[in-house]
């Protein structure tokens, strides 16, 4: 194990191009986390080419050549012969003892219980993230974003190895349940529905147990591939659902429901800015910390908002709703209510606003 050792630590950090994400590491300890994809590898060996050479170490606990019991007897007196400050365990598993260094980093799906450690999320790209990517700024690069979404690897894959790449990440981190409860909720993100109601449909199609598929939905809930959305003052009210990325829907069904894509986008960019969102009867996000609506509303014109909102009065009221936002592909304007404002704003605007 210790020409393993030396194997790693000899081994040179790659120094590809890297643009920054909005979440950085510097000198404590850190679990990262998040879903296949995501950037967190290379965000740490990012971080990794910015210490002094040879002051870290780099394992990734997938090698197939790992004993854990040998690693973890030789491992802690590698470190200190070495001068090690900085270790690194990629695809973290248990099995392995945490050295005694400086700084410690796990990389994994999921958190585990560790005190001393702090833990991050990394997310996809956001469109603000995905901006530094493109070659120019112009009108193209929101329908770019639509086709790709936010994991990493889709700037740098060919076109035609896109979807079976992803297909295969997911079938490789996610267990055999929950990737096909991933697929088949990818036909319906962004619209109510229950665990319970997963189960039926699913038993059709392949043997599940009712256990299993309700052990799964909480596991993807858990690793963040899967977000639910509430009722408004109704938590037993049917959740809506959205996916981790965009292109999960494109990569897993034929479904071609640009409104869904539209509206999961949307969420998001909301869920990245940790802001408290809900849905409402015929509305798509209510934000109460902002008595705030935001309608998903992509090809939508002024004539036809102005008669969304005059449906919804009645929350206008009962919620002090200070603010309508009708999140669009392209359309600007502002259109005169006398409750509330209203206004209609391109999502590449709405997106790298506050």
């Amino acid at each position: 194990m210790e020409i393993l050792l030396q194997e790693w630590y000899k081994s040179d950090i790659g120094t590809e191009k890297f643009n920054p994400r909005k979440l950085s590491l510097d000198g404590g300890s850190y679990q990262l986390c998040g879903i296949t994809q995501s950037g967190k590898t290379k965000l740490v060996k990012n971080y990794l080419n910015s210490l002094k050479k040879r002051s870290y170490l780099y394992i990734d606990c997938k090698d197939e050549r790992i004993e854990s019991d040998k690693l973890n007897s030789v491992l802690d007196s590698f470190c200190m012969q070495n001068s090690i400050e900085t270790v690194v365990l990629d695809n973290y598993i248990p099995t392995i003892t945490l050295p005694k260094v400086s700084q410690l980093i796990l990389i994994s799906q999921l958190p585990y219980s560790i005190q001393e450690l702090q833990t991050l999320w990394l997310y996809p790209l956001d469109y603000e993230e995905f901006l530094a990517h493109e070659h120019k700024y112009d009108s193209s690069a929101l329908n770019h974003f639509l086709q790709l979404g936010g994991l990493t690897c889709m700037l740098h894959l060919p076109s035609d190895e896109r979807l079976l790449h992803v297909q295969q990440k997911l079938r490789l981190s996610l267990l055999e349940t929950e990737f096909s409860l991933l697929k088949f909720i990818a036909r319906f993100n962004a619209t109510p529905i229950s665990a319970f109601s997963i189960y039926e449909r699913l038993k059709q199609k392949i043997k599940i147990s009712k256990d299993k598929t309700y052990q799964a939905y909480k596991s993807l809930l858990q690793k963040r591939y899967l977000f639910e959305v509430g009722k408004y003052s109704h938590p037993r009210a049917v959740k809506k659902l959205y996916l981790a990325d965009i292109y999960f829907k494109t990569a897993l069904t034929t479904d071609k429901h640009f409104g869904r894509l539209f509206e999961n986008l949307i969420f998001l960019e909301l869920q990245k800015k940790d802001k408290e969102c809900y849905y409402l009867e015929n509305v798509d996000f209510y934000l109460p910390q902002n008595n705030e609506i935001i309608l998903s509303k992509p090809f939508a014109d002024e004539r036809s908002v102005f008669k969304k909102v005059e449906s919804l009065e009645a929350y206008l009221f009962a919620y002090n709703i200070k603010k309508i936002t009708a999140v669009t592909m392209s359309k600007e304007a502002t259109i005169s209510h006398p409750f509330s404002e209203v206004e209609m704003v391109p999502f590449e605007i709405w997106a790298l606003g506050e």
